[in-house]
Protein backbone atom coordinates (compact mmCIF):
# COMPACT_ATOMS: atom_id res chain seq x y z
CA UNK A 1 0.00 0.00 0.00
CA UNK A 2 2.56 2.59 0.75
CA UNK A 3 4.51 1.91 -2.33
CA UNK A 4 1.52 3.13 -4.65
CA UNK A 5 2.61 6.92 -4.08
CA UNK A 6 5.42 6.27 -5.51
CA UNK A 7 4.96 8.14 -8.47
CA UNK A 8 6.63 7.39 -11.86
CA UNK A 9 9.26 9.81 -13.50
CA UNK A 10 9.98 11.57 -17.10
CA UNK A 11 13.33 10.15 -18.45
CA UNK A 12 14.28 14.10 -17.43
CA UNK A 13 13.59 13.61 -13.90
CA UNK A 14 15.32 10.39 -13.13
CA UNK A 15 18.49 12.18 -14.58
CA UNK A 16 18.05 15.14 -12.01
CA UNK A 17 16.96 12.78 -9.71
CA UNK A 18 20.28 10.56 -10.00
CA UNK A 19 22.42 14.25 -10.37
CA UNK A 20 20.55 15.87 -6.86
CA UNK A 21 20.31 12.58 -4.55
CA UNK A 22 23.15 10.67 -5.02
CA UNK A 23 26.54 11.84 -4.67
CA UNK A 24 27.83 8.61 -6.61
CA UNK A 25 28.30 10.19 -9.83
CA UNK A 26 30.57 13.05 -11.16
CA UNK A 27 27.57 14.84 -11.91
CA UNK A 28 25.85 14.89 -8.60
CA UNK A 29 29.39 15.61 -6.68
CA UNK A 30 29.72 18.61 -8.41
CA UNK A 31 26.43 19.69 -7.97
CA UNK A 32 26.66 19.20 -4.39
CA UNK A 33 30.00 20.49 -3.89
CA UNK A 34 28.38 23.77 -5.89
CA UNK A 35 25.58 23.99 -3.57
CA UNK A 36 27.94 23.50 -0.10
CA UNK A 37 29.88 26.68 -1.63
CA UNK A 38 26.58 29.03 -2.04
CA UNK A 39 25.52 27.61 1.42
CA UNK A 40 28.59 28.74 3.16
CA UNK A 41 28.85 32.23 1.13
CA UNK A 42 25.41 32.57 2.19
CA UNK A 43 26.11 31.84 5.92
CA UNK A 44 29.18 34.23 5.72
CA UNK A 45 27.07 37.01 3.95
CA UNK A 46 24.07 36.73 7.44
CA UNK A 47 27.39 36.47 9.55
CA UNK A 48 28.79 39.43 8.10
CA UNK A 49 25.86 41.50 7.93
CA UNK A 50 25.54 41.06 11.98
CA UNK A 51 28.39 43.33 12.37
CA UNK A 52 27.25 46.78 12.86
CA UNK A 53 29.79 49.06 10.21
CA UNK A 54 29.37 46.48 7.46
CA UNK A 55 25.87 46.34 7.81
CA UNK A 56 25.59 50.48 7.63
CA UNK A 57 28.16 49.97 4.33
CA UNK A 58 26.79 47.43 2.23
CA UNK A 59 23.22 47.44 3.60
CA UNK A 60 21.87 47.35 -0.35
CA UNK A 61 24.96 44.55 -1.10
CA UNK A 62 23.75 42.31 1.72
CA UNK A 63 20.45 42.52 0.64
CA UNK A 64 20.83 42.05 -2.95
CA UNK A 65 22.78 38.80 -1.97
CA UNK A 66 20.72 37.51 0.57
CA UNK A 67 17.34 37.67 -1.51
CA UNK A 68 19.67 35.84 -4.90
CA UNK A 69 20.70 33.30 -2.19
CA UNK A 70 16.99 32.46 -1.04
CA UNK A 71 15.64 32.58 -4.70
CA UNK A 72 18.63 29.92 -5.32
CA UNK A 73 17.44 28.01 -2.76
CA UNK A 74 13.89 28.31 -3.24
CA UNK A 75 14.14 27.12 -7.16
CA UNK A 76 16.59 24.38 -5.57
CA UNK A 77 14.33 22.89 -2.89
CA UNK A 78 11.28 23.15 -5.32
CA UNK A 79 13.51 21.18 -7.91
CA UNK A 80 14.23 18.29 -5.57
CA UNK A 81 10.80 18.28 -4.49
CA UNK A 82 9.51 18.05 -8.59
CA UNK A 83 12.23 14.94 -8.99
CA UNK A 84 11.41 12.98 -6.28
CA UNK A 85 9.93 9.99 -6.47
CA UNK A 86 7.93 10.75 -3.72
CA UNK A 87 7.97 14.40 -2.96
CA UNK A 88 5.85 13.90 0.41
CA UNK A 89 8.51 11.40 2.00
CA UNK A 90 11.13 14.07 0.90
CA UNK A 91 9.62 17.29 2.62
CA UNK A 92 9.14 15.46 6.03
CA UNK A 93 12.75 14.13 5.87
CA UNK A 94 15.55 15.30 7.95
CA UNK A 95 16.70 17.14 4.69
CA UNK A 96 14.18 18.00 3.62
CA UNK A 97 12.97 19.96 6.62
CA UNK A 98 16.08 21.60 6.68
CA UNK A 99 16.25 22.80 3.07
CA UNK A 100 12.55 24.01 3.98
CA UNK A 101 13.90 26.01 7.17
CA UNK A 102 16.80 27.32 5.06
CA UNK A 103 14.64 29.55 3.04
CA UNK A 104 11.94 30.35 5.36
CA UNK A 105 13.21 32.78 7.13
CA UNK A 106 13.95 35.64 4.49
CA UNK A 107 10.06 35.27 3.59
CA UNK A 108 8.92 35.15 7.31
CA UNK A 109 11.67 38.58 7.13
CA UNK A 110 9.48 40.40 4.42
CA UNK A 111 6.53 39.47 5.61
CA UNK A 112 6.88 39.76 9.40
CA UNK A 113 10.37 41.25 10.59
CA UNK A 114 12.45 39.57 13.04
CA UNK A 115 13.61 36.33 11.52
CA UNK A 116 16.65 37.72 9.16
CA UNK A 117 19.99 36.03 11.65
CA UNK A 118 17.76 33.16 11.45
CA UNK A 119 19.31 32.41 7.96
CA UNK A 120 22.11 31.04 9.71
CA UNK A 121 20.48 27.87 9.94
CA UNK A 122 21.75 27.37 6.72
CA UNK A 123 24.90 26.14 7.70
CA UNK A 124 23.30 22.53 9.16
CA UNK A 125 22.73 22.02 5.66
CA UNK A 126 26.44 21.36 5.10
CA UNK A 127 26.20 17.99 6.55
CA UNK A 128 26.09 17.43 3.26
CA UNK A 129 29.63 17.35 2.58
CA UNK A 130 29.62 14.04 4.46
CA UNK A 131 28.36 12.60 1.25
CA UNK A 132 30.11 14.55 -0.96
CA UNK A 133 33.62 13.62 -0.22
CA UNK A 134 32.44 10.12 0.65
CA UNK A 135 33.62 9.95 4.03
CA UNK A 136 32.46 6.78 5.06
CA UNK A 137 34.20 5.67 7.98
CA UNK A 138 33.37 8.80 9.55
CA UNK A 139 29.27 7.44 8.01
CA UNK A 140 29.60 4.29 9.54
CA UNK A 141 31.18 6.15 13.36
CA UNK A 142 28.47 8.28 13.44
CA UNK A 143 26.06 5.00 12.79
CA UNK A 144 27.57 3.53 15.51
CA UNK A 145 27.24 6.34 18.10
CA UNK A 146 23.71 7.28 16.78
CA UNK A 147 22.75 3.18 17.59
CA UNK A 148 24.58 3.76 21.06
CA UNK A 149 22.71 6.80 21.79
CA UNK A 150 19.65 5.12 20.96
CA UNK A 151 20.40 2.13 23.41
CA UNK A 152 21.41 4.18 25.85
CA UNK A 153 18.02 6.81 26.14
CA UNK A 154 16.51 5.32 28.95
CA UNK A 155 19.70 4.82 31.07
CA UNK A 156 20.83 8.47 30.54
CA UNK A 157 16.91 9.68 31.25
CA UNK A 158 17.19 7.81 34.87
CA UNK A 159 20.50 9.78 35.21
CA UNK A 160 19.22 12.93 34.12
CA UNK A 161 16.34 12.83 36.37
CA UNK A 162 18.78 11.76 39.05
CA UNK A 163 20.81 15.04 38.76
CA UNK A 164 17.35 16.96 38.44
CA UNK A 165 16.59 15.33 42.33
CA UNK A 166 20.17 16.38 43.13
CA UNK A 167 20.55 19.82 42.08
CA UNK A 168 16.61 20.51 44.02
CA UNK A 169 18.61 18.78 47.66
CA UNK A 170 21.81 20.32 46.59
CA UNK A 171 20.76 23.56 46.42
CA UNK A 172 18.02 23.75 49.32
CA UNK A 173 20.48 22.38 51.56
CA UNK A 174 22.93 25.43 50.39
CA UNK A 175 19.59 27.86 51.31
CA UNK A 176 19.31 26.82 54.28
CA UNK A 177 23.27 27.23 54.69
CA UNK A 178 23.51 30.61 53.41
CA UNK A 179 20.03 32.40 53.48
CA UNK A 180 20.50 34.13 56.73
CA UNK A 181 24.17 35.23 55.81
CA UNK A 182 24.29 35.70 52.23
CA UNK A 183 21.98 37.86 50.06
CA UNK A 184 23.17 36.21 46.62
CA UNK A 185 20.61 32.59 48.35
CA UNK A 186 17.31 34.64 47.84
CA UNK A 187 15.12 31.84 47.03
CA UNK A 188 15.34 28.21 46.80
CA UNK A 189 15.34 28.85 42.83
CA UNK A 190 18.14 30.39 42.89
CA UNK A 191 19.79 28.39 45.41
CA UNK A 192 18.84 25.35 42.91
CA UNK A 193 20.69 27.77 39.42
CA UNK A 194 23.74 27.81 41.82
CA UNK A 195 23.70 23.92 42.47
CA UNK A 196 23.28 23.20 38.53
CA UNK A 197 25.91 25.78 37.92
CA UNK A 198 27.90 24.72 40.58
CA UNK A 199 27.51 21.20 39.98
CA UNK A 200 28.46 20.95 35.98
CA UNK A 201 31.97 23.16 37.04
CA UNK A 202 30.65 25.98 34.97
CA UNK A 203 30.80 28.70 37.94
CA UNK A 204 30.13 32.07 36.62
CA UNK A 205 30.93 33.39 40.05
CA UNK A 206 27.74 35.22 40.15
CA UNK A 207 26.66 33.65 43.90
CA UNK A 208 29.51 32.63 45.60
CA UNK A 209 28.97 30.87 49.45
CA UNK A 210 30.35 33.31 52.66
CA UNK A 211 30.14 31.17 55.12
CA UNK A 212 32.89 28.29 56.25
CA UNK A 213 30.50 25.60 56.34
CA UNK A 214 28.96 26.53 52.56
CA UNK A 215 32.08 26.64 51.32
CA UNK A 216 33.20 23.39 52.43
CA UNK A 217 29.55 22.12 50.98
CA UNK A 218 30.35 23.73 47.59
CA UNK A 219 33.90 22.58 47.09
CA UNK A 220 32.22 18.70 48.21
CA UNK A 221 29.41 19.84 45.38
CA UNK A 222 32.46 20.72 42.59
CA UNK A 223 34.08 17.45 43.52
CA UNK A 224 31.03 15.66 42.92
CA UNK A 225 30.90 16.95 39.59
CA UNK A 226 33.54 15.60 38.04
CA UNK A 227 32.46 12.41 39.06
CA UNK A 228 29.39 12.44 38.03
CA UNK A 229 30.64 14.22 34.39
CA UNK A 230 31.99 10.33 33.57
CA UNK A 231 28.49 8.76 34.45
CA UNK A 232 26.73 9.28 30.53
CA UNK A 233 30.01 8.93 29.17
CA UNK A 234 30.71 5.65 30.45
CA UNK A 235 27.11 4.31 29.49
CA UNK A 236 27.26 5.59 25.99
CA UNK A 237 31.10 3.55 26.17
CA UNK A 238 29.48 0.45 27.15
CA UNK A 239 26.88 0.51 24.90
CA UNK A 240 29.21 1.27 21.56
CA UNK A 241 31.46 -1.61 23.19
CA UNK A 242 28.39 -4.07 22.48
CA UNK A 243 27.67 -3.25 19.35
CA UNK A 244 29.05 -5.65 16.71
CA UNK A 245 27.36 -3.95 13.30
CA UNK A 246 30.27 -2.52 11.80
CA UNK A 247 29.04 -3.06 7.95
CA UNK A 248 29.81 -0.15 5.68
CA UNK A 249 27.61 1.71 4.46
CA UNK A 250 27.13 3.37 1.01
CA UNK A 251 25.84 6.77 0.30
CA UNK A 252 22.71 5.72 -2.09
CA UNK A 253 19.30 7.40 -1.27
CA UNK A 254 16.55 5.26 -1.14
CA UNK A 255 13.75 6.42 -4.05
CA UNK A 256 10.93 5.40 -2.04
CA UNK A 257 11.79 6.61 1.44
CA UNK A 258 14.03 8.55 0.63
CA UNK A 259 16.50 7.57 4.38
CA UNK A 260 20.35 7.24 3.86
CA UNK A 261 23.03 4.91 5.30
CA UNK A 262 22.00 1.29 3.63
CA UNK A 263 24.70 -1.54 3.63
CA UNK A 264 27.17 -1.45 0.91
CA UNK A 265 26.11 -5.01 -0.94
CA UNK A 266 22.57 -4.05 0.22
CA UNK A 267 20.14 -4.57 -2.62
CA UNK A 268 16.97 -3.35 -1.12
CA UNK A 269 16.67 -0.29 1.41
CA UNK A 270 16.31 -1.72 4.95
CA UNK A 271 14.11 0.32 5.95
CA UNK A 272 11.12 0.12 3.79
CA UNK A 273 12.12 -2.67 2.03
CA UNK A 274 12.10 -1.13 -1.67
CA UNK A 275 14.84 -1.61 -4.36
CA UNK A 276 17.60 0.47 -4.63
Amino acid sequence: MAKQDRRTLTPFQQRWHNIIFEADTPAGRLFDIILLAAILLSVIVVMMESVASMQQRYERLFTLLEWAFTIVFTLEYLFRVWCSYRPKAYITSFYGLIDLLCILPTYVEFIFGGAHFLLTIRILRLMRIFRIFKLVPFLNESKQLALALEHSRRKIAVFLFFILLLTVVLGSLMYVIESAHNSGFTSIPVSVYWAVVTLTTVGYGDIAPVTPLGQAFSALIMIMGYAIIAVPTGIVTVEMSRLKDKEDVDLRVCPHCMREGHDANADYCKFCGSKL
